[in-house]
């Protein structure tokens, strides 16, 4: 038997696969729709923890409120009045739309079944890709066509994504990718959770979190002390929903931010190859406030479909693929 297996299983009408890692007793557990990460149960002294704050049923899964776990493309986040211009041309995602109502968000494929390409396991790790397809003008307001998969791997440190967004249409594409992670350190109160990103900056937005126009978006963390997180230090009452850029790299080349609980010394580090990191304590979330706690790596900022200084990195030519690696790493006994 291999050190990691690989099963199917349904929820409720949904078809499900799960990850296991039988030596350390890890499993996760992923839905087709949308690609949706539901839990990430471990063992730590020799109990079992959730460190996923996902959807409880099948219902959410299907209402998908909070985003929880959501994988976001051909962006993630925000776009600012769900309008955007590209290559000289005017694009509008929500037409007809009263202007109070107007919210892009998260990207088109929350909502869709994914394809299940492969399901493999040996001794050194538990695989699923998943596949689905943006087809041109499928979604007002982008007339791009983009094939996307979603790679997940479970082996002995965590869980990890590697993203392929190919341009399969016959035109230039704006695209980049997200993840919307929501994690528990079991049952202690988040404020006392540690947290640390290695971030030399902290992006400033308007009160839509919006990002500011051009370099006015970058704040140094010297000068929001209460967002410099750095070095470890507790959470406490602080209300973060705020993405942190110029992210320091560990020696192996990625950008780690860590969550740990010192009562238990569970914890996690979210790692990522490049982008911003974004943190949110949910406050705002319509169930468990504050019980959780999103890192949400994104590989450019939010409204980089507007910002000059994002074109390069989400701009995608015909026939060209860009990946995005990034994953969650357990710190568990």
């Amino acid at each position: 038997m291999s050190s990691f297996e690989v099963a199917r299983d349904a929820w409720g009408a949904h078809a499900l696969v799960v990850l296991h890692d039988a030596a350390r007793d890890r499993r996760v557990r992923i839905a087709h729709r949308g690609a949706t990460v539901l839990s990430i149960q471990v063992h730590h002294h020799g109990s079992p923890v959730e460190l996923a704050d996902g959807y409880r049923d099948a219902a959410e899964l299907e209402a998908r409120p909070s985003s929880r776990f959501a994988v976001m493309a051909p962006f993630a986040n925000r776009i600012a009045d769900a309008r955007y211009r590209f290559d000289g041309a005017d694009h509008d995602l929500q037409p007809g739309v009263p202007e109070a109502e107007r919210a892009a968000r998260h990207g088109f494929v929350r909502g869709v079944d994914f394809e299940l390409q492969s399901l493999t396991a040996d001794d050194e790790a538990a695989e699923a890709t998943f596949a689905t397809a943006i087809a041109a003008d499928a979604h007002p307001g982008y007339p791009f066509a983009i094939a996307l998969t979603i790679r997940y791997r479970l082996d002995a440190r965590g869980l990890g994504l590697e993203v392929t967004m190919r341009n399969v249409g016959d035109r230039a594409a704006p695209c980049f990718f997200g993840w919307h992670p929501y994690f528990r350190l079991g049952d202690t109160p988040m404020g006392s959770w540690q947290l640390q990103v290695p971030a030399r900056a902290v992006i400033a937005t308007d009160a839509q979190y919006i990002p500011l126009a051009g370099a006015a978006a970058q704040v140094p963390v010297d000068r929001e002390p209460s967002l410099d997180f750095r070095a470890p230090r507790a959470v406490g009452a602080l209300e973060l929903n705020h993405a942190f850029a110029d992210l320091a790299p560990d020696a192996d080349g990625r950008l780690r931010s860590r969550l740990r609980d010192p009562a238990t010394g569970l914890g996690l580090a979210l790692w990522q190859e490049r982008g911003v990191m974004l943190a949110f304590t949910a406050d705002t979330v319509s169930r468990d406030v504050r019980r959780s706690l999103a890192l949400e790596p994104m590989e450019s900022l939010a409204d980089a479909f507007n910002r000059a200084d994002c074109a390069d990195a989400i701009r995608l030519a015909p026939g060209a693929e860009r990946r995005f690696r990034c994953g969650v790493e357990l710190e568990t006994a």
